[in-house]
């Protein structure tokens, strides 16, 4: 049984490890630099302490500033399959742009991980927000990108499904005597998630996708988004569970969180990073609530955007309670440095989630 689908009331997820800074866009001396062994320690630890899931962004280029931030990144399906060979029950997601991989290369690659890790393998589908990445391809964004994610996935699962060569006449794929073998061993296809905030993106999760991933700027008033995608799936006879982002500063003193809180994301920010970051997103994404450009410039560099975690380990608890009180079935989380803070965290939150019946495990 894949993580996704185990006991725990709240499942937790490592994201964004990947990539350089990990979500934190800062200029502190200890920031994430994504090299591969710290990847390999990060994802370990996690694993031995049943965290659910590794979740790696898809990023080509970076938003510059003073560290090109994010221009440093590992490939989401070779990333996975070598984490897979090193964890024994964790899952491992890849990420990847819908219009920069053809279905049947990402077919071949998704159930190849899916082997390696025994069933652990997920996949996380995006269609991409940024021209000037697509552009380094002289691949424009598409404009109805979702139409052409539902085509893509269902030539994934019907290359799984096909015993013999099979033909598809879409709008953006025609595929003549397609085959891929090996199937996956989950069935019909990996688990599934999509980060989406607009309609579009939601339709196609309701549609497609196990879960959704959203973002929220106040934990009261965030279960619109849980009830707004548990209707639109079962409108399709679906059940899709509902999962948000958050970024967190884990310390032994509610003081020394918020004091390293505006260290890293205020003090000593990458200023110019984050403008471009916000900027972008502001004009091309739909990823956050409209408000939160203008009021929560903090949390796109603590986090890109995300909702935080910030204080002791009973003050964090107590915040992942209350979101999961929303409907919120899990929460994928970064961190400043993952191998410098996971082992606390870990230590110290999930014991209290047990207390808490939040998890079980």
């Amino acid at each position: 049984m894949h993580p996704l689908k185990g006991p725990n009331k709240v499942k937790l997820g490592i994201f964004s490890a990947n990539a350089d800074g990990g979500l934190a866009i800062t200029d502190v001396a200890e920031r994430w630099k994504a090299r591969w062994d710290d990847n390999v320690t990060a994802a370990q630890i996690a694993d031995r302490a049943g965290i659910e899931f590794m979740l790696p962004i898809a990023r080509w280029a970076g938003f510059g500033g003073k560290n090109r931030v994010r221009e440093w990144s590992f490939e989401t399906f070779t990333w996975a399959s070598a984490l897979a060979a090193l964890t024994s029950r964790i899952g491992i997601f890849m990420t990847v742009h819908v219009p920069l991989v053809h279905p049947l290369y990402a077919a071949k690659a998704l159930a190849t991980v899916d082997h390696v890790s025994h069933g652990r393998a997920g996949l996380n589908i995006v269609c991409g927000w940024n021209p000037k990445e697509f552009a380094m391809f002289g691949t424009p964004l598409v404009e109805k990108g979702y139409d052409q994610a539902a085509e893509w996935i269902a030539i994934i699962e019907k290359a799984y499904a096909s015993d013999e060569p099979f033909d598809f006449d879409g709008s953006y794929y025609k595929l003549k005597g397609a085959v891929s073998r090996p199937a996956s061993l989950q069935a019909p296809r990996p688990v599934t998630m999509n980060a989406a905030f607009g309609d579009p993106g939601r339709d196609f999760a309701a549609a497609n996708c196990d879960y959704l991933f959203t973002t929220f700027t106040e934990i009261e008033g965030s279960e619109k988004h849980v009830q707004d995608i548990a209707s639109r799936a079962a409108a399709k006879g679906r059940d899709v569970g509902a999962y948000t982002v958050c970024h967190v500063v884990c310390r032994q003193s509610q003081a020394e969180a918020e004091d390293y809180y505006e260290r890293y994301a205020v003090t000593e920010a990458d200023h110019e990073a984050v403008d471009i970051h916000m900027a972008g997103k502001k004009e091309f994404s739909q990823s956050h609530d409209a408000a939160a450009y203008d009021r929560y410039r903090k949390r796109f560099a603590g986090g890109a955007g995300s909702y935080p975690l910030v204080g002791t380990p009973e003050r964090i608890v107590e915040e992942i309670a209350a979101i999961s009180a929303k409907g919120y079935a899990g929460i994928a989380l970064s961190f400043v440095n993952y191998t410098q803070e996971l082992a606390f965290f870990c230590d110290r939150v999930l014991p209290l989630m047990r207390e808490a019946g939040l998890r079980s495990d």
